[in-house]
């Protein structure tokens, strides 16, 4: 995570959040609202933006950890096939999407970010499936959030992340 220092540190929490892929949980107005809200739903299409969407103010916080070098890093990561978002456009306009790094079984959500009503929650629901198609293991959110708890996520401690970790990455998986 980027700091105000201008320095990039890493970030190891004890203990880590996780969404466990067979515990997911889609409330019952947001599942009506992915099969009918009008969403056009996009694997990959424009992965800066989404960055630059997750890097803008916010209310609820008072700064970003997404610096400019992080959006040209994730970017890089991205060109490399490491990197993936999942995008909400409405008519036509990105309006809420999310975006993580895949290394084998083990997807690292990194950030999300809405624009309009349920969008960033559409993209969740269509990771987890990608994610469940693709044969991946693990999805790591790094911290838990009252958002997060509603669809499932859980802490666990370092060590048990660390061997979930481990498998995760013995495990081939594809992205489209």
């Amino acid at each position: 995570m980027a700091h105000d220092d201008g320095n990039i540190y890493w970030y190891d929490p004890d203990p880590r959040a996780i969404i466990p892929l067979d515990g997911f949980h889609v409330p019952r107005r947001l599942a009506r609202t992915v099969r009918t809200g009008g969403f056009d739903v996009r694997l990959n299409y424009n992965f800066r933006a989404v960055m630059e969407a997750c890097a803008e103010p916010a209310a609820d916080r008072d700064g970003t950890w997404i610096s400019p070098e992080m959006i040209d890093i994730y970017t890089l990561l991205h060109q490399l096939g490491f990197a993936h978002s999942v995008e909400t456009w409405y008519e036509d306009k990105l309006v809420g999407g999310l975006y993580g790094v895949a290394i084998r079984g083990l997807f690292a959500g990194e950030s999300m970010f809405s624009h309009m009503t349920d969008a960033s929650k559409v993209a969740l629901v269509h990771l987890i499936e990608q994610l469940r198609q693709g044969g991946f293991v693990l999805l790591d959110t790094q911290f838990l959030t009252e958002h997060l708890v509603r669809f499932g996520a859980i802490e666990i401690p370092q060590t048990e992340y660390k061997e979930r970790l481990a498998q995760a990455l013995k495990v081939e998986t594809s992205f489209r």
